[in-house]
């Protein structure tokens, strides 16, 4: 379910420190990828080498020690900016006062204030703590920040006590946890097929046709799928960007490689993304070597690629779902229906040039879906990554 996640965990001090490596222990058996930061007050109920030997990785836990089994030298700032989610489990009140006034006096302070993830809090104390109205007023403030802060379960204290304040069990921490990676039901074990970026269609060993496309769209794709738990192929046109973690990439050039790529993967994949800007012809006759400067006007004889989208919805199964996209400069909602009946698709995600912010290599776009029995919906200018979401969530209700 978590292949691939990767989940920094925050320990506090305090006897609910147990849970945690029984949480840690629930991610890493799902697949994620674990790292754990430790106040030094945590070391006093639970050692560091628990969570290194059930992570298999170094424990960040003192700002001022040597830190070259990390392999970092700035480790608060790297683990930061390496995490999906930073969670803590147990979070003691004395952690909740130092972040609400914006402190950074040990590694999980400084890990909290840099990370630019989701943060999520579970407190845990004892019951006259938790009430007291300088704690309500923390947790008050950090949530107006965006910080998630689940509310302490009720029941026996260590005190001896009985009330708020209890952290909540391991498998209730372990789903919260899945809840904001933003994993459902709905795509978890699905097996999902993306195409992405623009294809080269070679004139001689230098030169080739392409588009702008950035393949930006299509990765935005994958990284949401796989975040959402699905097994996410991605075959991609030459781009320039990194493979999304977790995601099974295939690098491919040209159309004839593109669709041989994707009748390997698409008999296996439940749902099928073609966000990719495939080109429609291919020079003839290729040349092998360079073609030298000529005098006068130069002819170059194309000829139609095989069109990959058609092809699919030819051998699309009842259980499969196919999604198209199109890219048009006029007459958009035509050519998209057109689309959506002539090649067998399930919907058809369309973006027009004419629209401020969307088109090729920008970091926004603008679309509109187009579903069977002349179901449109508009969605608004937003980033390619809220896209992507969108997309994934309007295809939950196409079977």
């Amino acid at each position: 379910m978590l292949l691939g996640r990767r989940i920094l965990i925050g320990v506090c001090g305090s006897i609910a420190a147990y849970k945690t490596a029984w949480l840690v222990r629930l991610l890493v058996k799902a697949g994620a990828e674990v790292r754990v930061v430790m106040t030094p007050s945590a070391e006093k109920f639970i050692g560091p080498l628990t969570f290194r030997t059930l992570t298999g990785f170094p424990v960040f836990s003192n700002l001022w020690e040597d830190q070259e089994d990390m392999n970092l030298t700035s480790p608060h700032i790297h683990l930061a900016e390496w995490a999906e989610i930073f969670f803590v489990a147990p979070c003691t009140a004395d952690t909740l006062g130092r972040q609400a006034s914006g402190r950074a006096e040990n590694a999980l302070d400084a890990v909290m204030l840099s990370a630019r993830c989701p943060i999520a809090l579970a407190p845990a104390m004892d019951v006259e703590m938790y009430r007291h109205p300088a704690v309500m007023e923390n947790i008050r403030v950090l949530r107006s920040r965006g910080i998630k802060i689940l509310d302490a379960e009720s029941g026996p204290l260590a005190s001896g006590l009985s009330g708020e304040g209890r952290l909540p069990e391991p498998e209730i921490l372990f789903q919260e946890i899945v809840k904001l990676l933003g994993v459902s039901d709905f795509w978890s074990g699905k097996s999902v097929l993306i195409t992405a970026g623009p294809t080269r269609e070679n004139i001689d060993p230098v030169r080739f046709i392409s588009n702008y496309s950035s393949g930006k769209m299509g990765y935005a794709l994958a990284r949401e799928a796989n975040r959402m738990g699905a097994r996410v192929t991605l075959i991609s046109g030459p781009v320039a960007l990194p493979p999304p973690t977790g995601v099974n990439t295939i690098s491919v050039t040209s159309a004839a490689e593109m669709l041989e790529a994707c009748l390997q993967h698409f008999p296996k994949a439940d749902i099928t993304f073609m966000s990719a800007a495939v080109a429609d012809y291919t020079p003839a006759n290729p040349a092998s070597e360079k073609i030298k400067k000529q005098e006068n006007a130069f002819s170059l004889p194309l000829t139609r690629t095989t069109d990959i989208l058609k092809t699919l919805g030819q051998q699309k199964l009842p259980h499969q779902i196919l999604v198209g996209f199109a890219l048009e400069t006029f007459k958009e909602e035509e050519f998209a229906r057109q689309k959506l009946e002539a090649k067998n698709l399930d919907m058809v995600v369309m973006n027009s040039l004419r629209s401020p912010g969307a088109g090729f290599g920008v970091d926004t776009n603008q679309v509109s879906l187009f579903f069977k029995e002349n179901k449109k919906t508009e969605l608004p200018l937003m980033s390619k990554q809220d896209t992507a979401i969108a997309i994934l969530k309007h295809s939950e209700g196409l079977k």
